[in-house]
């Protein structure tokens, strides 16, 4: 339990320590936001693909693997519907509500997105493989950076206070502990609940990156810069994989 709370501090802070540099600056080009978004895209396509994935499959059978990803899919689905979207790709767009009502439904938004994030570092750590909970967690701290430098970024195009960006950037990170020890704490009581947490937080990153940070990454132009960013993203995560 220490250990899975250690490591999904740490992955979640850095949400904010990736919104420091918005203290400093103000904008960012789109070929870079799209840099950032694809690169995130490659470093969890690997971690759903080459970690979660195999290690569900090692305990359990395709079944098991295909209703957990369907499962992830069709909860993100449903909250997507639920929840309002944030075009981080377009930090310039106005929300017409008072500064209240804006900040509640951003948090709202980003948190859609961290949700399975904190559950599928919590699920790893509960797994029987030692250095999957560690290499998830590292994985999801390295991807949060930049994502919370976009967070802020968009709110400070909403005209809200630099500091107060960075705190709401960094607070929407820190909702992956809530749901990492959730998952830690059903998957170490629930027998046999791992493989399906597992394929669940595959699901539900995958869907993240078809249906959110692939196609965002893709709309200004800039698709080869993506396309090779993504690919960095894999190897970056690839080379961690090999290393721990």
């Amino acid at each position: 339990m220490t250990e899975a709370l250690i490591g999904s501090t740490i992955s979640a802070l850095s949400t904010g320590i990736g919104a420091i540099p918005i203290l400093f600056m103000r904008s960012m080009s789109h070929r870079m936001r799209d840099i950032l978004l694809a690169y995130t895209a490659g470093i969890m396509t690997t971690a759903s693909m080459f970690n979660l994935i195999p290690e569900a499959l090692a305990s359990s059978n395709v079944f098991v693997i295909a209703f957990g990803l369907l499962l992830g899919c069709f909860v993100l689905l449903w909250l997507e519907h639920s929840l309002p979207h944030m075009d981080l790709e377009n930090p310039n767009q106005r929300i017409r509500i008072n500064i209240e009502q804006k900040s509640f439904l951003i948090i709202a938004a980003i948190t859609l997105h961290n949700l399975p994030e904190g559950l599928s570092v919590g699920v790893s750590y509960a797994s029987s493989n030692d250095t999957l909970g560690p290499l998830i967690a590292f994985s999801i701290g390295l991807q949060n950076a930049p994502e919370g430098f976009l967070v802020a970024l968009f709110l400070v195009n909403q005209n809200i206070n630099r500091w107060k960006a960075l705190g709401i950037a960094t607070l929407t990170g820190v909702v992956e502990i809530v749901t990492s020890m959730l998952g830690y704490t059903l998957s170490s009581y629930v027998s046999n609940l791992v493989p399906y947490g597992l394929s669940f937080a595959a699901g539900a990153m995958m869907f993240i990156v078809y249906k959110e940070l692939i196609p965002e990454s893709h709309g200004d132009g800039h698709q080869r810069s993506a396309t090779v960013s993504f690919i960095l993203g894999l190897i970056t995560m690839i080379g961690l994989t090999d290393w721990f």
